[in-house]
């Protein structure tokens, strides 16, 4: 199979870095986003095959490699050529999964080849760590400090896991208003006789009882509402129950 030279991936991937913002292109580290996400549980995915484009981390590597898996380092000139050129099927590759995106753990050259190729797929054997706040497909570098922010909201107020996937708000600031808020909220239930006996019930009574009905009286007056439910309920009933 045709596969483009080592030099023509290194440029493309040295232009592609000075057209498009630094974080945005940097390769997401495992051990930071963990840091950010907080780290809950594990287990063996097994075998199949993985979409490449949500490949945009490395266990150990951050300084070869973009998030787009191009060259960054050219002393791996020989390595990553010797297996370009070879016409056997590669093994498949070692990635870890968090949320909506993948980790390489072994095989960087791999996926980097594969990229260069126009693969769509690559086969690999996934290990998954499932993490306090949920990653999403968009997720850089960049968005780390938003995440970490929500993890520590979801410690105070953790919600269901089919809510937590579809959390997001653009400033940190937010996920501590919304925390404070869930709590006083907690507080004022209690005065009025109907104690929570623990955070987990806390988070469950918060979002059904006070956010969900705030959410369907913006939905019945038709106002126009952010993308995410989370974001809605900051914007239109935040400020009214703090």
């Amino acid at each position: 199979m045709a596969v483009d030279s080592f030099g023509s991936a290194w440029w493309r991937g040295h232009l592609a870095q000075r057209a498009r913002r630094r974080e945005d292109l940097m390769i997401m580290p495992l051990d930071e986003t963990l840091a950010a996400l907080g780290r809950q549980s594990e287990a063996d995915e097994g075998e199949r095959d993985v979409v490449l484009d949500a490949v945009v981390g490395t266990v150990a590597r951050t300084g070869d490699f973009d998030r787009e898996f191009r060259l960054r380092n050219r002393a791996l000139r020989e390595r990553w050529e010797a297996l370009a050129a070879t016409s056997a099927d590669l093994p498949p590759v070692r990635l870890v999964r968090i949320g909506e995106l993948y980790f390489v753990e072994d095989g960087h050259h791999r996926v980097s080849i594969s990229r260069v190729r126009g693969a769509a797929t690559i086969r690999a054997r996934v290990r998954k760590i499932c993490t306090t706040a949920f990653l999403e497909r968009c997720i850089t570098l960049a968005h780390l400090p938003q995440k970490r922010a929500e993890r520590a909201f979801l410690e105070r107020v953790p919600l269901a896991d089919d809510v937590r996937a579809g959390l997001w708000l653009d400033e940190s600031a937010d996920w501590f208003r919304l925390a404070d808020a869930a709590e006083a909220w907690g507080f004022r239930r209690s005065l009025a006789g109907r104690p929570v006996r623990s955070r987990e019930e806390l988070a469950e009574a918060w979002w059904h009882e006070e956010v969900r009905p705030v959410l369907d009286r913006v939905r019945s007056e038709q106002w126009r509402m952010p993308l995410r439910d989370i974001a809605a309920y900051v914007s239109y009933g935040l400020d009214h129950v703090v």
